[in-house]
């Protein structure tokens, strides 16, 4: 099979007219020839790291939408799942994916649970993530959460990531914040990459320290404006990655878009598909094809190199995606799970207090961050109890364990979600994926949390009394079994209903769900109690006097 077109050799740095010759799926000859059609031939797209439960999609219904966007690898921490399902849940999505042409690697869970501050449905001890790094479908240590423990020797971390170094396999980071030194120390461990930056200035500070920066844009984390100076800087040292993307923008784009924004800007096109196609591949050592003669014949053809329209997306010399279209079919897709807790009733959300007046810790979100302020406000106290302030945007939120009955509700307060009427809630709770709702009265977050203890995993939406909306993932609780489109069309509307209680949130689900995500400074909630990010201890909700 021959593929003509203007080849884009990202290596010496070239654009000319070239014959791709494919055989057995495989890259059999690349020659230059006078004249070829006008379309670019270039590496297809890798997302250097990604959640693929964060889409709500099982691995297989992700590839058909991904390939459409110029994706043919992804490097996939299943990492969620694992915290509902322990390795069994590992084990799930290397078998759904193998019954799609799609690239996926994924890595072995580092931090399940991430902390010993909440309640997980399963726990990787180092010889369980030892045992999956011994194997083939393994390729590197997901990102090492618990990054105090890397800083202070811990012997289990450390363990760990002896495990991965060997077997010679990389080991991801997750080190929001470390700046300097402490950035260094962290990295002398022998982690390789980051995609927690929020500046520059950290980025640079880990750079130095010798790790690879991720640049990241998902639907709640958006950190590329203040990182694409980087692909100028330290080409060599920068991937792309998405985390988390929901399944209605990854309907609309993927890897795809960030090359097109980073173009925009003016970035050098060899430097900018370095970061998307080539520097994944070399970090983790995946057996992708970046147009060389004997590599898999992975690559996408383009219409020009200004819009970026992907034509074709092939995988081991077959098409994977044509004019957006994914080239192969839906799969069934099993149902795994681990839920066992029952309803629960409104007065269990209550916070009760014997003061008439007193000043809370509350959670402050930020659009576009993970990271979150600790901020102390006035309660608004009456009959006895704490309440929701809708007038100043503080509003209540709980946690609940799922994976346990009849276990007390955790409450906190949060600020920045904005909805004027009724509750969100989810079971997409990052790391252990436990309850999760915020709501302005107990009994809409009761009738959202009771919605989803019903369904058994999903998100819900409460608009007016009775008046409950739920979009079930029966898969752990995190997936859809549906296909990609119609899972990311009933997102598009419960989120729509979200959106019309009044919230300004660019994705209300993402942002809730990391709320509970204890490894992300500086105050967050978990099923056992509010955490302190800075202290990496509980705290209490009502400050002293």
């Amino acid at each position: 099979m021959l593929i003509s077109g203007q080849f884009v050799d990202i290596f010496n740095r070239r654009i000319y007219p070239a014959d791709v010759q494919i055989e057995n799926g495989r890259i059999a000859a690349i020659t230059e020839v006078a004249m070829a059609p006008d379309r670019y031939i270039m590496p297809g797209f890798v997302d250097a790291h990604i959640h693929i439960e964060s889409s709500m999609l099982a691995p297989s219904a992700f590839a058909r939408l991904a390939v459409a966007h110029g994706t043919v690898a992804t490097v996939s921490d299943p990492h969620e799942i694992a915290n509902v399902c322990g390795v069994q849940g590992v084990r799930y999505m290397i078998e759904n994916s193998k019954t799609v042409p799609f690239k996926f690697f994924f890595g072995a869970p580092s931090c399940v649970p991430a902390t010993g501050f909440e309640t997980a449905g399963a726990t990787l001890n180092a010889d369980a993530v030892a045992e999956l790094l011994a194997d083939n479908d393994i390729w590197y240590l997901s990102e090492m959460m618990n990054y105090p423990g890397v800083l202070h020797n811990d012997p289990e971390v450390m363990a760990k990531i002896h495990a991965a170094h060997k077997v010679g396999k990389p080991v991801d980071g997750h080190a929001p914040g470390l700046r300097g030194d402490t950035a260094a120390a962290y990295a002398s461990a022998g982690i390789s990459t980051d995609h927690e930056c929020f500046s520059i200035e950290e980025a640079l500070d880990k750079i130095s320290a010798g790790m690879h920066i991720l640049i990241r844009e998902g639907s709640a984390a958006k950190n590329y404006e203040a990182l694409c100076e980087l692909l100028r800087l330290h080409p060599e040292r920068v991937m792309f990655c998405s985390d988390d993307k929901h399944p209605d923008e990854l309907v609309v784009n993927h890897i795809n878009s960030l090359v097109s924004r980073s173009l925009a800007k003016g970035y050098d096109l060899f430097d900018v598909l370095r970061a998307a196609c080539i520097n994944p591949v070399l970090h983790y050592k995946l057996p992708v094809g970046l147009l060389r003669a004997g590599d898999p014949a992975d690559f996408v053809i383009v219409e020009n190199l200004s819009g970026l329209k992907i034509l074709e997306t092939w995988i081991d010399g077959k098409p994977a995606a044509i004019n957006g279209v994914a080239q192969f079919g839906e799969v069934h897709v099993p149902i795994i799970n681990n839920f066992n807790t029952n309803a629960r009733k409104p007065s269990d959300f209550a916070v009760k207090t014997n003061k008439t007046e007193c000043s809370i810790r509350v959670i402050e979100a930020i659009e576009g961050q993970l990271i979150t302020n600790c901020i102390e406000l006035p309660a608004r106290v009456a009959g006895g109890e704490i309440l929701s302030d809708t007038s100043r945007d503080i509003l209540k939120m709980a946690v609940i364990n799922r994976y346990q009955p009849d276990t007390p509700v955790s409450v906190g307060f949060i600020k920045n979600i904005g909805i004027k009427k009724g509750a969100l809630a989810s079971t997409v709770g990052h790391d252990c994926h436990n309850i999760i709702a915020v709501g302005v009265d107990d009994e809409s977050m009761c009738a959202a949390v009771n919605a989803l203890i019903a369904a058994k995993g999903g998100i819900s939406v409460v608009q007016d009394g009775d008046n409950v909306s739920c979009m079930p993932l029966p898969v752990a609780g995190l997936m859809s079994d549906k296909d990609g489109w119609q899972t990311a069309r009933n997102y598009t509307d419960i989120d729509r209903k979200a959106k019309e209680l009044g919230t300004p949130l660019k994705a209300p689900f993402m942002t809730l769900s990391f709320m509970a995500l204890l490894v992300i400074p500086s105050l967050k909630l978990s099923d056992k109690g509010l955490f302190d990010g800075g202290t990496f201890r509980l705290t209490d909700l009502v400050m002293e006097d």
